[in-house]
């Protein structure tokens, strides 16, 4: 495995766009400045030491030995070592509905947005837990197999959209199904299933996944986000909005009676979401009365340092560019004549 100690020094390298940029300027009002003296055609044969090429292969080298050296400063890493150690915890599977009914606008900024700041606002509670996402609209798929990895988490999180699945509808029941799937088989440990959704459901088999996670000891809650009292979904990209076959606005209403259901048939809790973060501190006060067990987790327990590689490297680059003069060497000149 691969890492920075200190990756905050990798944002210099945005700066070396703008040196290149100072070079070529640079280059342009040397070259302007000679034309003022006559054509270079004619100007070559007066400057028979001058070089072409070297300045630009000088300049190179030293951009790439600053490049190197912010990666230097950045402490490049190595896991040598991959050990697998008990952390204890519980596991959490995040089922999210991305349905087009989630582009609503009854929460800020949107139905979807919301719940993927929630998301992320949970993650960022969660202490040696594993997570794993599920996305769902007319059917349902893993978006992140359960992990440790937070940051990977919320990167994940990040790439969410409704686009992700063609089909449209609320396959509460296939997420469900999905999820249970989706833990380890370790049963000790507290298990549960988080789905996020307006309560829209399209789709059957919502009854059966909740007593099969219950029988198995995975507990369901549900967080509904949305207004009962309704909103249009917008169509991105246009100031329009979704309509049915005869033309009429289609008005998408959270379903808080579904939920409720769900969530007491799951021996969980419903939760209501809004523009604060109320909700999201009931489901994690939920998920910490969890009992938590020993989880078996992939780990790599010791970095090499890599500096050393790239520091030898910038030393070439440097003493490449040292011996590069600017103009022809003459005593390359000198051993030319006397071959003569």
């Amino acid at each position: 495995m691969f890492q920075f100690e200190n990756p905050t020094y990798l944002y210099l390298l945005l700066l070396l766009p703008f040196l290149v940029a100072f070079y070529l300027y640079s280059n342009y009002r040397r070259r302007k400045a000679l034309r003022k003296f006559g054509d270079s055609v004619l100007m070559a044969p007066l400057m028979p030491d001058v070089s072409k090429y070297r300045p630009d292969v000088k300049f190179w080298l030293l951009f790439s030995a600053i490049a190197l050296f912010t990666v230097l400063l950045a402490r490049p890493q190595f896991g040598s070592k991959k050990e697998t150690v008990k952390r204890s915890g519980v596991e959490v599977i995040i089922a999210l509905d991305i349905s087009n009914s989630m582009l609503a606008q009854d929460v800020q900024p949107n139905r979807l947005e919301r719940a993927k700041r929630l998301i992320s606002r949970m993650v960022d509670e969660l202490q040696n837990d594993k997570v794993g996402m599920i996305v769902f609209a007319g059917d349902a798929f893993t978006q992140l197999p359960i992990t440790s990895d937070y940051i990977s988490a919320k990167m994940f999180l990040e790439s969410i959209h409704p686009s992700l699945i063609s089909k449209q509808g609320t396959a509460i029941g296939a997420a469900i199904s999905l999820a249970i799937r989706s833990f380890t088989p370790q049963e000790s440990v507290g298990r549960t299933i988080i789905i996020i959704t307006d309560g829209e459901n399209h789709e059957g088999g919502i009854t059966e996944a909740v007593k099969t996670a219950k029988e198995k000891g995975i507990q369901t809650n549900v967080m509904g986000i949305g207004s009962p009292d309704g909103s249009p979904i917008p169509i991105e990209g246009t100031n329009d909005f979704r309509r049915d076959a005869q033309g009429n606005v289609v008005i998408t209403r959270l379903n808080e009676a579904m939920c409720e259901q769900i969530a007491k048939e799951g021996g969980g809790i419903y939760v209501r979401v809004d523009n604060s973060n109320t909700s999201q501190r009931e489901i994690s006060k939920e998920i910490d009365k969890l009992a938590k067990a020993d989880i078996e987790t992939t780990v790599y327990t010791e970095f090499n340092e890599q500096f050393q590689a790239v520091a030898w490297l910038i030393l070439l680059l440097l003493f490449a560019e040292l011996l590069i003069l600017e103009c022809k060497n003459p005593l390359f000149k000198n051993i030319r004549l006397f071959s003569k």
